[in-house]
């Protein structure tokens, strides 16, 4: 499978595009403005303990209080607090934990008031992003991520991935692990680290160690609530999380993006520095790749398949619901195999879609009805093999009595909304509309006044592919007139996203013209 990652960086944003095999497979878009939360590690204080709901909301300086159940506190969590506390207080001076003594840890079905108290510091970690009305939800069991491994302090325990299939090398990785891993601190094998030497396994962990020095040296100066290590922008640690073997390409439309990236590469994957590549054609680079036609296609209450089928997504506070419809094309003479072929293409197209949108929480799909328990087996399976490339967390049900599947996903974030639907391309949302017979007219208007105040400028011209065709074909066409008339040859290039009667003039720099 070949995968391209496209960044669009553009005023104030930066978008990316994850295309497997020429498919629209993610979309993410973070404001230049804006840091993702979920990662950042925090000194916070306890502001209040709800023990009705075995949870306690704390201080991490943002507008809301982020939320913190006993489940998220960790095992280890009175090793952490002693960590943090005798940091603060000058007593612990080493920041690595070869000589800590851990504590006991709490017990899985306590309670919060035995174990916190209000005004407490701690150090936290954000788990999931701010979401509607509620604040970040958070750990206090500490990770440090990197590409190939995960660290985490106060724990003993070596995890390899499970999606690395090969036995041997798994039980390489652990052996690897344990003998460089530092003393009191636990690690998580990811998956890109598969086939690695140890010199990049034993690199990487010095990082991380080196990570956990610098939050040890804050906790001695830094005032609750203070955050004390920030996750990369999305970018990176997207790039981070999912490169992998079958990665072709990274494009880039910003020659400062894409040095920080080339960068990026040249620490975590120096043999794949050469798939970054600089995008420097004429047109818009989601357009180029036709991303905007796919996102399109994607976003929106419907999305259409191959066969005709097509599911509708509804959300609502509660869960998300996706109901499977045939269409047209579906065959009425065997119903049972027609219905387990279209309930197999929408299994497909489901698990793009949960990733593309990130929809998280309860998820009740509404299949096709089908009779046949083999045939129910068949897509339960399926559905399950389409939904492992899955990063997100997930567990997947059989289908119901009632026919239907129930998905439970990981939210770390709001569901990504994209708004496909466009302003009424004749009327401009006013009612009132302009004769598009007169858009060639006004267009050769407002060039006739370009030329006339600027007689050096060289515009471009960008219209609706249908009007770049009127302009475009033929022998004496309307540019060749223009050229006839203004001695200039003014370059025409089709824009599939503009309305009908939409145009706009650009100069050698490609910006736009304001008339």
């Amino acid at each position: 499978m070949e995968k391209e990652l496209i960044v669009n960086v553009s005023e104030g944003k930066v978008e990316m595009a994850l295309l497997e095999d020429q498919k629209l497979m993610l979309v993410q878009t973070q404001k230049t403005t804006e840091n993702l939360l979920v990662g950042d590690i925090f000194l916070g204080s306890i502001k209040k303990l709800m023990p009705s709901l075995n949870a306690a909301f704390v201080d991490i300086g943002l507008r809301k209080d982020a939320f913190l159940h006993y489940t998220d506190l960790g095992p280890q969590l009175r090793s952490m607090l002693k960590f943090a506390e005798t940091t603060r207080t000058g007593k612990n001076k080493n920041a690595l934990l070869g000589n800590f003594k851990n504590e006991p840890d709490i017990i899985k079905t306590g309670k919060i008031d035995q174990v916190l108290q209000k005004k407490q510091q701690l150090l936290v970690q954000i788990t999931k992003e701010p979401i509607s009305t509620k604040g970040p939800r958070l750990t206090s069991e500490i990770t440090l991520p990197g590409r190939y491994v995960v660290l985490s302090p106060f724990n003993q325990h070596v995890a390899v991935s499970k999606k690395i299939p090969d036995a041997e090398e798994r039980k390489r990785l652990k052996l690897l692990i344990e003998s460089i891993r530092p003393k009191n601190f636990g690690v998580i094998v990811r998956t890109a680290a598969e086939g690695k030497k140890v010199a990049d396994l034993h690199e990487e962990i010095s990082q991380l160690t080196e990570t956990w020095r610098d939050i040890h040296r804050q906790l001695k100066t830094v005032k609750e609530p203070q955050k004390l290590v920030s996750e990369m922008d999305k970018t990176s640690s997207f790039i981070r999380d999912v490169l992998n073997e079958d990665f072709s390409s990274i494009i880039v439309n910003d020659p400062s993006y894409f040095k920080n990236i080339k960068q990026l590469m040249g620490t975590i994957a120096p043999e794949k520095t050469k798939i970054v590549k600089h995008y420097r054609g004429g047109k818009p680079i989601f357009e180029n790749f036709g991303i905007n036609r796919q996102i399109k296609s994607s976003f929106g209450k419907t999305s259409t398949m191959n066969s005709g089928a097509y599911l509708v997504i509804e959300h609502t506070e509660a869960m998300s619901v996706i109901d499977v419809n045939s269409g047209p094309k579906m065959q009425k003479s065997d119903q049972e195999s027609a219905a387990l072929a279209v309930n197999l293409e929408s299994a497909k197209e489901i698990a793009r879609q949960l990733r593309l949108r990130d929809i998280g929480g309860l998820i009740i799909i509404d299949f096709i009805d089908m009779r046949k328990q083999e045939n129910k087996a068949a897509l339960y399976k399926a559905m399950k093999e389409c939904m492992k490339s899955d990063r997100a967390q997930h567990t997947i049900l059989p289908l119901s009595k009632f026919g239907l599947m129930q998905i439970t996903r990981q939210r770390t974030k709001p569901v990504v909304k994209i708004d496909t639907s466009e302003m009424c391309p004749t009327c401009q949302g006013t009612g009132k509309a302009k004769p598009s017979i007169l858009v060639a007219d006004r267009i050769e208007s407002d060039l006739e006044r370009i030329l006339t105040s600027n007689p050096k400028i060289k515009p471009s011209l960008k219209v609706h592919p249908f009007v770049y065709a009127h302009f475009t074909k033929g022998i004496m066409n309307k540019r060749v007139a223009w050229f006839r008339k203004y001695y200039k040859w003014i370059k025409v290039d089709p824009m599939e996203d503009y309305y009908l009667d939409q145009y706009k003039f650009f100069d050698s720099n490609n910006d736009e013209i304001r008339i």
